[in-house]
């Protein structure tokens, strides 16, 4: 049977949700029937590069696509399909920026372009920019967002989603869409008390403090100067807790000078981008996530398959619920409310989801089979 080369496009491989996402099925899929390569627009070295090397695949970059301005980036993308001609599917994760590499893939005949929404973002209003919850500049790229999302439908051949609401934001409500679970390898993330008795120590975490902690990029979006603020809240009630964070990002400096001026800074640990994830999750006991909007996490599917409690903003889709260890929260409330909801969680054995997370289809070894099948169907017609 011949091996199908899947052109699998990203911004840059680092530990985000979506590289994350297609990084699991890609450890677990039949690689001697399905190969990924991967088309990225950032000139840097991503964090997962090597391991996609390691396993076969291909890294093709391209400079970044500006929607203002894409005749370089046509240009670019031209060139590189007249050189690779081996690609029959093409899968995009660029949101609303799919429509680029889309209408080339079209002018040039791939059969199978599939588009892949993996955010929903709330509707931008003019009392958005007096709310000061985000920058300008990430509300302006919002507003770019919502125009590209227009373009997305035009020239793809098939619609994914990691969520129902991801979905319906990108390509509307009467457009069908193929679910693709963000999928996990469960087994690595169940409950290990080894583990976690191990990592507290390494970090001198008493046993009994309260560790709180959160995984994401260090950007607007996941609203980390609010977490700091429920952080402080919450140190005024319960002194013997402790902040870990985990990731990097634009932002991650002046997150550090606010924990500095909020004095809190001693009972914060910035950890940066880490590959051992599954394991600090383990010393963790409660994981707060107070993003202004996501598509479906994978990183809640994460912590609720370690079992720890977790208290989410309420702008997350609920699919996403898939334990009774999750709670959602508005990010309207203020910071106090949030941490009297973290200091009346009650501290105890963690469960064993390893089962609830398989029921609801979000454990990696059947996610792929499917996939794996379907990407031999477009290359098979």
């Amino acid at each position: 049977m011949a091996l199908t080369r899947i052109l699998q496009v990203l911004t840059i491989m680092d530990r985000g949700g979506a590289e994350s996402m297609i990084m699991n099925y890609y450890r677990n899929i039949d690689r001697d029937k399905v190969q990924f390569d991967f088309l990225v627009h950032r000139k840097q070295k991503g964090a997962f590069d090597d391991e996609i090397k390691s396993l076969g695949g291909n890294i093709y970059r391209l400079d970044p696509i500006s929607p203002f301005f894409p005749k370089k980036y046509y240009t670019q993308l031209r060139n590189f399909f007249n050189e690779h001609k081996e690609y029959q599917v093409i899968h995009s994760h660029l949101n609303t920026f799919s429509c680029f590499p889309l209408k080339i893939a079209k002018e040039f005949n791939i059969p199978c372009r599939i588009a892949h929404a993996h955010i929903a973002l709330d509707r931008v209003s003019l009392a958005t920019f007096f709310t000061q919850k985000e920058s300008f500049k990430e509300i302006l790229k919002k507003v770019v967002k919502f125009q590209l999302r227009k373009k997305v439908k035009n020239d793809a051949t098939h619609y994914f989603s990691c969520g129902d609401k991801a979905g319906k934001w990108l390509f509307g409500k009467s457009t069908p869409f193929v679910m693709m679970n963000n999928a996990i390898d469960t087994k690595k993330f169940s409950y290990d008390t080894s583990i976690e008795k191990t990592y507290r120590k390494e970090f001198n975490f008493g046993s009994d403090e309260l560790v709180i902690g959160h995984v994401g990029r260090f950007s607007s979006q996941k609203n980390h100067a609010f977490l700091l603020q429920i952080f402080a809240s919450l140190l005024e009630k319960k002194s013997n807790c402790r902040l870990v964070c985990i990731g990097d990002g634009p932002l991650r400096e002046s997150l550090e000078k606010q924990a500095e001026n909020l004095s809190i800074i001693d009972k914060v640990h910035f950890l940066g981008v880490r590959t051992d994830i599954p394991q600090l999750l383990q010393m963790l006991d409660v994981f707060v996530f107070p993003s202004f909007y996501e598509g479906l996490p994978v990183t809640l599917i994460e912590a609720q398959a370690a079992g720890l409690k977790i208290l989410a903003s309420d702008t997350i889709t609920t699919e996403v619920h898939l334990t009774e260890d999750i709670e959602f929260l508005s990010i309207d409330q203020p910071a106090i409310v949030w941490a009297d909801k973290i200091s009346k969680i009650e501290i105890g054995a963690k469960n064993d989801n390893t089962d609830l997370i398989i029921k609801g289809d979000y454990d990696i070894v059947s996610n792929t089979k499917n996939i794996q099948e379907f990407y031999k169907e477009q290359t098979e017609i």
